[in-house]
This record gives structure tokens, C-alpha cells and sequence, in this order.
């Protein structure tokens, strides 16, 4: 089930979380780390690149992205009903009893042909052990899933997470790492590995110098740092989040036992 956090507490006390269980809450990730220069270049690019990015995708979708129809943004939950929504979802996950496969699928596949219906939006992992609308027990068209390999944010990630925010409605947006994370142990270990998969070093590479080479700890602080530079990057995001219509949390998803634990 999904644990929630105690408040953050101030970065002096991180070395705590250092030492705690997976399955335990972690205290929010402070700005003032050797990975913060390219933490604040990171953040610039990304509201300066999704400027663009979205000026392009209003333009493309003309007026219907800006004024969506009713039946897109559908979710009539509250941000807070939504994340409850994935709380239990998750409970019943852990204690084995799903309910998301006993719905008609072929009426499902029917319903959402024309139209999607989710609540909740997840920046995952594309890690094959992390099947997202699984472990919240949700079934087709409730969730809106981005992945890439270590849970970072990029201007197409944001872009994705603001189309499902803007157009679709979805009420609460989760950045989710997971327990053995290979991305990130790649990172911590500058593995050298042929074709592009050291891209995905720069994006991590904050956490691991906030985090050394303690993995289970660098993966949390990873999806905090994510977290922040989403609430951030996106001016659309920020606007809701102060608008109190969206709600934007870093989580951590523990392989063997099926929990998902907020990390705020």
C-alpha cells in the first residue's frame, strides 16, 4: 500500500533517511548540493525548451488544446480524492486482491476508442517490473503513463504530463522510482556501455551527488529531484499547483513487497 511520509524535514536530517528502510519515508531533498549548478541548468533549459514546445503544440491543436471539450477533462474527483484513488488501488495490489480485471474489457476497449478518461498521471521507470496500472489497480483509461529508464524529466516528458494535466484532467501526478533501479546503478558506477544508454547519465546524475553511492537512497532522491524540476520547468504544472487543481508528489515503488511510498 502507499505509505505517506511524515513532513519533509530539513536537509540536516537526510543522512537518517540514509539509514532507513526502504519502505519508510524519506525528508524532502534541499537545493544546496554539489549536483546543483546543473540541477538550476537543467531547470532553465527545460522552461526555456517547453516555451517553445508548447507554443508548438498550441499552434498544432489550435484552440481545443487551450479550451478542451468537457468530455476530455472528465475527472470529476478532486485532487485529493485522486490520490486516495491510487492509495487504495495500491492496498488492494499488496493484498492480492485486484478488482481492475473483473471490468468488461471489451466494453472498456469500446468506451475509451474515442476518448481517454484518466485521473492520475505516473512518470515511471520503463523498468519491466513496473507495471504501473497494476500495482494501483486500475484498468484501461485511468492512468496516463510516461516512461523512460530512471524517472527523469525531459521537455517531452513535461510536455506529455501537461497535455494529460491541461487536456484530459488528471488530478494528481506521481514521480515514481523503484527498488533496484538499474539506470541509476549505472549512473553511480559511470558504467561504460556502448550506443546512447550514457544519455541517461546527465539526467541522474544530480542525485548521485547528492546521494553517493548508497542506490536504494540516490533512487528516492532522484524522483525528489524530478519532482521539483516538474513543479518548476512547467508553467503550466506551477499554475495549477497553486490553482490547488493538481497535486505533484515524488514516490518510491519496493519490488518485493508491492508498496508504493510517498516521499512527502
Amino acid at each position: 500500500m502507499i505509505s505517506k511520509n511524515p513532513k519533509p524535514q530539513p536537509d540536516n536530517n537526510e543522512s537518517q533517511d540514509k539509514q532507513a528502510s526502504p519502505d519508510l519515508g524519506s525528508s524532502s531533498v534541499s537545493a544546496s548540493h554539489p549536483g546543483e549548478s546543473n540541477e538550476n541548468s537543467r531547470r532553465k533549459f527545460l522552461q526555456l525548451t517547453m516555451g517553445g514546445a508548447v507554443a508548438g503544440l498550441v499552434s498544432a491543436a489550435g484552440m481545443e488544446f487551450l479550451n478542451p471539450a468537457p468530455a476530455l477533462a472528465q475527472s470529476q474527483l478532486t485532487p485529493e480524492e485522486a490520490l486516495k484513488e491510487l492509495i487504495e488501488g495500491n492496498k488492494r495490489f499488496v493484498a492480492g486482491c485486484l478488482t481492475s480485471f473483473k471490468e468488461n474489457l471489451a466494453i472498456l476497449r469500446n468506451h475509451t476508442s474515442e476518448l481517454q478518461q484518466p485521473f492520475a498521471a505516473v512518470l515511471a521507470c520503463a523498468d519491466s517490473r513496473v507495471p504501473v496500472e497494476l500495482i494501483f489497480d486500475q484498468t484501461i483509461g485511468h492512468i496516463f503513463v510516461t516512461r523512460v529508464a530512471g524517472n527523469f524529466v525531459t521537455p517531452e516528458i513535461i510536455g506529455s504530463l501537461e497535455y494529460g494535466a491541461l487536456v484530459l484532467g488528471t488530478k494528481v501526478i506521481l514521480v515514481m522510482g523503484h527498488g533496484s533501479c538499474g539506470a541509476v546503478k549505472a549512473t553511480i558506477d559511470n558504467s561504460d556501455v556502448p550506443g546512447q544508454i550514457t544519455s541517461l547519465y546527465q539526467h541522474i546524475q544530480p542525485a548521485v551527488d547528492k546521494a553517493g553511492t548508497d542506490l536504494e537512497f540516490a533512487i528516492k532522491v532522484n524522483a525528489r529531484i524530478q519532482t521539483g524540476l516538474l513543479r518548476q520547468a512547467s508553467t503550466v504544472i506551477a499554475r495549477m499547483l497553486d490553482q490547488g487543481k493538481i497535486i505533484v508528489l515524488p514516490a518510491y515503488y519496493h519490488l518485493g513487497s508491492g508498496k508504493v511510498t510517498l516521499l512527502e
